[in-house]
């Protein structure tokens, strides 16, 4: 079992229960971070376990040799966590803001390995059901049920011309699609045969607590933002939202699926889609409203004990992580309580913190 591990990330949201799990099971974890700033706050909020925590700075990943000086520890790594990319939509001057550090950030990590770093045996990435999902085809009859072996079939040229949303997408195909437009994790594994394997994860939309502190709902992750916005800061006659992510993975469960990549040797050299089910944000208000009265005008009421998606919705087989990964996933429920808590609780220190 690997002892020493390099993670990027670890700062963010999924980064940092990525942590959490190293760290419980007595990993030494080195985070690559782009401020000492954002190192500062990982070591204050694993304070018990500062001693196990070693921070670098990688303040460009996608300028050349990123990566190199990082991943030379010592004693030397022999797993890497790659995690670092954006995903908000705050702020973003252009395209190819989404696409540069997904996929040079990416391939800088995995060349940084290969030339640096003979110890590490594997590397987990982190992408995102964005590569998988055809989302100009959400409904067919019969439903569509994705699987590792899809793909989005987004172009480059959409990409650049798109929406910020359909290059958040293309970033996380382009960085991982084996293809002539890019050269992608996959291909660089083909044709750079390293010493070492990859596994790629692809979450769907990622609920959960945050195991990171922030002071202030707008710092919230860009999944987790997107629930505030429309099943806490809404009306209770507002229309059900919709959104063309039809399943979800609780991050603690995503985290879990990312340490077991790590251990389960099987692993090597898979693409998992790691995703709990299908879900509509009917099923998400009926909870809040049953569970917390005072949410009663702020969520939005529907049609309770219905679905909201539209019919033949998408959904996705996640019978390989489950079985060669071994992760079993909590239930709607359980993750809506859990992320209501943590969010109520962020949304009312900040009021006090301004009274």
């Amino acid at each position: 079992m690997a002892r020493r591990v390099l993670l990027t990330g670890g700062n963010g949201f999924i980064g940092s229960h990525i942590l959490a799990q190293l760290l419980d099971h007595g990993f030494s974890v080195c985070c690559a971070v782009r401020t000492q700033e954002k190192g500062d706050k990982i070591l204050m909020d694993f304070a018990s376990q500062q001693s196990q925590i070693a921070i670098t700075i990688v303040p460009d990943i996608v300028a050349p040799e990123a990566y190199h000086t990082a991943i030379q520890g010592t004693p030397p790594f022999d797993t890497v966590y790659h995690t670092a990319s954006p995903f908000t939509y705050r702020n973003v001057g252009s395209n190819l803001q989404f696409l540069e550090p997904a996929i040079k950030g990416t391939l800088n990590l995995l060349k940084a390995v290969k030339d640096n770093a003979p110890s590490v045996r594997r590397v987990i990435w982190t992408g995102s059901c964005a590569s998988v999902i055809d989302y100009d085809n959400l409904v067919s009859e019969p439903p569509k049920l994705y699987t590792e072996r899809d793909w989005n079939p987004v172009t480059w040229e959409e990409a650049i011309h798109g929406d910020p949303l359909k290059a958040y997408r293309a970033s996380k195909l382009f960085a991982e699609r084996e293809g002539d437009v890019t050269y992608t994790a996959w291909t660089f594994i083909k044709e750079e045969k390293p010493h070492y394997d990859l596994v790629t994860l692809c979450p769907p939309a990622t609920f959960g607590p945050l195991q990171h502190s922030i002071t202030s709902i707008r710092d919230l992750n860009e999944s987790n933002a997107r629930l505030w916005k429309l099943c806490f800061s809404s009306t209770k006659d507002a229309s059900m939202p919709y959104i063309p992510v039809h399943t979800y993975v609780d991050v603690r469960d995503l985290a879990n699926a990312q340490f077991r990549a790590m251990i389960v040797p099987e692993a090597g050299n898979q693409r998992f889609v790691v995703s709990a089910r299908q879900f509509s944000f009917q099923e998400i208000c009926d909870i809040l409203r049953s569970r917390f009265p005072k949410l009663s005008e702020r969520t939005p009421l529907g049609k309770p004990g219905t679905s909201s998606l539209p019919p033949g919705a998408y959904s996705i087989d996640n019978s390989k992580a489950k079985d060669l990964l071994g992760v079993e996933f909590r239930s709607l429920e359980e993750t809506v309580l859990d992320v209501a808590r943590c969010m109520l609780d962020i949304e009312r220190n900040e009021k006090k913190a301004h009274n």
